[in-house]
Parts: C-alpha cells; structure tokens; sequence
C-alpha cells in the first residue's frame, strides 16, 4: 500500500524544478510513490558499488557523497541540502553506486524507487528534460570542481572550496564579511575534500586562524574576513601559473 505523506510535501516538490511543469494528474500519480524516510546523524544512505537504485529527495539536513580510493581513503564530491536530488544517476542507467552518500546531522529525505522513477521518466516528457538539466548542471559542477584541483595546491583547493561552500550555506554574521558554515564536518572530513591528511589541514587551520581568515570549531567554519579570503585564493591562483 502506498504510504501517506505530510501535508506540506506536496507545496515543497513543486518548488523543485524537477516537478514544477508537471500537470497536477502527473503529479500526484508521481507524489503516490514517494516515502518520507528520516535517517541519524552519520548513516550511510548508500555505499559505493552497492546496486541499490533509489532516488533521494533532501527535505531537512545534508548529504556528504564521497568516493573511497582501494586504498581506503575518502574523497569528498559534494554537499546536498534542502531540496537536492541524490543517487539519480543509478536510477537512470541502473549501474551501480559510484559514490558512497552519508548524513550530516539528523536528514528527512523523500525516496523512490528507481524502477519506478523511469516509468516516470518515459512517460512524463517534462520530467524527463527537467532531469536532463539537471543531470548537466551536475556534470558542469564536475567539471569545475576537477578544473578547481588542478589549478591550486592544497591550500588553495580547500579555501576555494570552503568558499564555494559559503556562497551556498553560509551565514552572513557580518555583513561583507564574516560568515558562519555550519556543516558539521570534522577535520577529517574537511581533508577529504582536498585528499590530504588531516592533520597537515589541522595546520591549515591553525595558520588560517592566526592570520584572521578562517576559524573553525566543534565543526563550524567561519569565514572570518570574506574580501580577505577571497583575495587569499585568488592569490593562489596568481602563484600556480607563475609556476
């Protein structure tokens, strides 16, 4: 039997892209199929190279997705809050899992099953090129986050990250120029972003603090002078191609 979900689903999927051209037939065929799951702090949604299939739309919380290398090491990919559509690529080529996704904090998030979703997907033409977008914007964010490791060292990748991260959940504490990134993460999770050892980022941090740019605590980041961190990284930038 197909579960009830709270009242307030409907409004908040129709303010996603993904759904918002939909006819209200098509909608609520497709709202019918969607359960509202809460997950803890910390719990695994899916692991990389599991053949699971479902989709995941994030109502409260965030998602971390993360690549493990053979050797055990994690690697950061991306952040999902509010909104977000997770795990779509399984559900469109049913390959398995290429990355593992994780909460931040207590999540509520909206899933179905991918079979199910495709059936959608052939039948409602508006869903079908809404995902498209949606599929490319992800490419593109790729393709910037690769362009973004290759043109700063590790310093440089983390702050520019730490700052892409700002524009998207940050704060605004002081206007201009303090802001507070409230993500949950520990410095091994912050190394993972970049691939570099926790306690080498500890250093970063340190340093970062010293020098009044960045602070970070029982995981809280704070940008703590914007237009000096930026001018930081751009730096960085400047001092990569002068290589």
């Amino acid at each position: 039997m197909r579960s009830s979900l709270p009242s307030q689903i409907p409004h908040f999927l129709r303010q996603i892209p993904l759904f918002s051209a939909l006819s209200q037939k098509d909608f609520a065929t497709l709202l019918a199929d969607f359960r509202l799951r809460e997950y803890r702090p910390n719990e695994i949604i899916f692991h990389q190279s599991d053949n699971s299939d479902e989709l995941y739309i994030v109502v409260q919380g965030k998602i971390r997705v993360f690549r493990i290398s053979p050797a055990g090491c994690e690697t950061s990919i991306q952040i999902f809050s509010t909104s977000d559509i997770v795990g779509e690529f399984a559900a469109i080529d049913n390959q398995p899992r290429s990355a593992t996704a994780k909460t931040i904090g207590y999540c509520q998030l909206l899933e179905m099953r991918g079979d199910k979703f495709m059936q959608y997907m052939r039948t409602m033409p508006d869903l079908a090129v809404e995902m498209t977008r949606l599929v490319i914007s992800k490419v593109r964010w790729t393709a910037t986050y690769a362009e973004t490791i290759a043109q700063f060292n590790a310093a440089g990748r983390l702050l520019h990250i730490l700052l892409l991260y700002n524009e998207q959940f940050g704060q605004e504490i002081e206007p201009g120029k303090r802001y507070i990134i409230d993500l949950a993460m520990n410095q091994a999770d912050l190394a993972s972003l970049i691939g570099a050892r926790r306690e080498w980022v500890n250093r970063l941090l340190q340093d970062w603090h010293k020098r009044g740019l960045v602070s970070f605590e029982s995981g809280r980041i704070t940008i703590l002078d914007l237009p000096r961190a930026v001018e930081e990284r751009d730096s960085r930038i400047e001092a990569y191609h002068a290589r």
